[in-house]
């Protein structure tokens, strides 16, 4: 797959990079990294989330490119850290199928042309470190510092079950090439603003517990009252997979458009969440997955709730 994605970016012009709907620190950064480092190679790129970039990730370089919507009719189209077609949103919906797909998703569907998925790397990112000098890519501080931030973030600060020394040698050699460690982390995981301070108030109210799994819950009244201006959960989910005597930990979000966007974190090694995600027509990875699911909100709670449940059980009875 490399030498095939080398020969359609060498032969591209006007090329179309996007990732999925409400973007993490990892689609952020890869979108970023290969963006600027095929600018620097004289090409014409348009970078596009449809969700825009978050607000606490608008210090990554090249951040302002990010547009919404595209232009024109570019010459070739490329999916990052999006593990399904569905999830890139409006970005790419006035195209068949992507003609390049990078990711490292075990729920990955291979909906691209040409497909580079490699389930073993953590992060995106990772995955663009191991292909991009081969494509003939100069990895520039600009561009380290993003591809930095998708590994801090997907491995939550190196300290996930998969966080491998391939990681910790890829970030040191991020740091070697400008990455600033310090303000990514800073940046990405710690600083939180008062709203979402408050947001995380709520949620953390709402904290339920049942059979191995602790759950919380965010309405759209919550978000309001607070002045959270994201539709996500903040990333309060990472601070409530740290509950100790849980095996899985879930985040319930309402959202405007009638779905509540799940997340599920494994809390023990043994357990694959993403197995019950697809389930619902999400995905992710074995310790992480998401899933968005049409219906009300206490509809959507039992209904996930009573089949994770039933798949925990059934992981467990395995073990």
């Amino acid at each position: 797959m490399e030498a095939a994605i080398d020969e359609r970016l060498r032969s591209a012009h006007h090329i179309l990079i996007a990732s999925h709907v409400r973007p993490d620190g990892d689609a952020i950064g890869s979108l970023l990294a290969l963006g600027l480092a095929l600018q620097d190679q004289g090409k014409t790129v348009q970078m596009v989330l449809s969700d825009g970039v978050p607000a606490s990730f608008r210090f990554l370089p090249g951040s302002e490119q990010v547009k919404t919507t595209h232009e024109g009719q570019p010459d070739t189209t490329i999916s990052v850290d999006c593990s399904d077609f569905q999830r890139t949103g409006d970005a790419l919906a006035a195209f068949a199928r992507p003609d390049i797909v990078i990711d490292h998703h075990v729920t990955n569907e291979a909906f691209g042309i040409i497909n580079l998925i490699e389930t073993d790397a953590v992060a995106t990112a990772s995955v663009l470190m191991r292909h991009m000098r081969a494509w003939g890519m100069v990895i520039t501080p600009a561009i380290a510092s993003n591809l930095l931030t998708g590994l801090i973030t997907d491995t939550l600060g190196f300290r996930t079950s998969n966080t491998a020394p391939e990681c910790l040698r890829q970030a040191a050699e991020l740091i070697e090439l400008g990455a600033n460690i310090d303000d990514i982390y800073y940046r990405s995981l710690v600083r939180r603003t008062f709203p979402a301070a408050r947001y995380w108030g709520v949620g953390l109210s709402s904290l339920q517990r049942a059979d191995g799994i602790v759950w919380a819950t965010l309405t759209l009244e919550a978000r309001k009252a607070t002045g959270y201006g994201g539709n996500d959960d903040a990333d309060l989910i990472n601070v409530v997979s740290a509950i100790d005597e849980s095996d899985i930990t879930m985040m319930f979000v309402e959202q405007k458009n009638g779905t509540v966007k799940i997340s599920w974190r494994a809390s023990r090694p043994q357990i694959d969440v993403s197995r019950i995600a697809v389930q619902f027509g999400g995905g992710g990875h074995k310790a992480a997955a998401g899933a968005e699911v049409g219906g009300s909100l206490s509809e959507v709670q039992e209904r996930v709730l009573e089949v994770t449940h039933r798949m925990l059980s059934t992981q467990l009875g395995n073990m």
